[in-house]
């Protein structure tokens, strides 16, 4: 019998608030159910196993970075929309990295295409990029240095790699300024070398 108030939604939001505390790769269901002072097999009433219960989480942290996302851009084009998209990236990898390694974990292909969360964040990559004006292939490549960029600093962050006697917050605001440049004088670079599909 399942325990009586425990669900499959509870479950999956303690779970990711466990990543966020052990790290992703650490959460396992004899965790959880030490959280929740059940045994492990009480869990499999609402998840098939610890494969299912991180598919779960991935799922989760997909949709909450998409409405993080999309909030961020609302409104907002050009610079304003950059700096707004950055920032909630950083924030959210670095005060949740336990969701942040979920979003990249890889997912079966049926589950990423019924998720919403998937669509939603490439919705809000490419609305923040018509605000450059820029066609493809170039809006993928600027899509793959935003998120290297990004995903660089944050990642950097979290494992104290920033030594240097220099404010990290201003380093940011450098990064963003750099980015904000480039991608405006994308297009015009792309039409001088011809740089096309052909």
């Amino acid at each position: 019998m399942p325990r009586v108030g425990l669900n499959r939604k509870d479950l999956v939001a303690a779970a990711a608030d466990l990543a966020d505390e052990i790290g992703f790769e650490h959460v396992t269901l004899a965790a959880l159910a030490k959280r929740f002072g059940v045994r492990d097999a009480s869990l499999y009433a609402h998840v098939r196993g610890l494969a299912d219960l991180r598919e779960q989480v991935t799922l989760l942290a997909l949709d909450e970075w998409a409405d993080k996302l999309g909030s961020a851009i609302a409104g907002r084009s050009g610079r304003a929309a950059l700096t707004a998209f950055a920032d909630a990236y950083r924030h959210s990898a670095t005060t949740q990295p336990g969701r942040y390694a979920a979003t990249r974990a890889p997912l079966p292909p049926e589950l990423a295409a019924q998720s919403s969360g998937v669509a939603r964040i490439i919705e809000a990559c490419y609305a923040l990029l018509r605000g450059y004006d820029l066609p493809e292939p170039d809006a993928t490549d600027a899509v793959r240095l935003l998120r290297s960029t990004f995903h660089g600093f944050s990642d950097l962050q979290l494992a104290g790699g920033f030594t240097a006697d220099r404010d990290i917050d201003t380093s940011w605001r450098r990064a963003i300024d750099a980015i904000h440049h480039t991608l405006t004088a994308w297009s015009e670079h792309s039409t001088q070398t011809g740089d096309t599909d052909a």
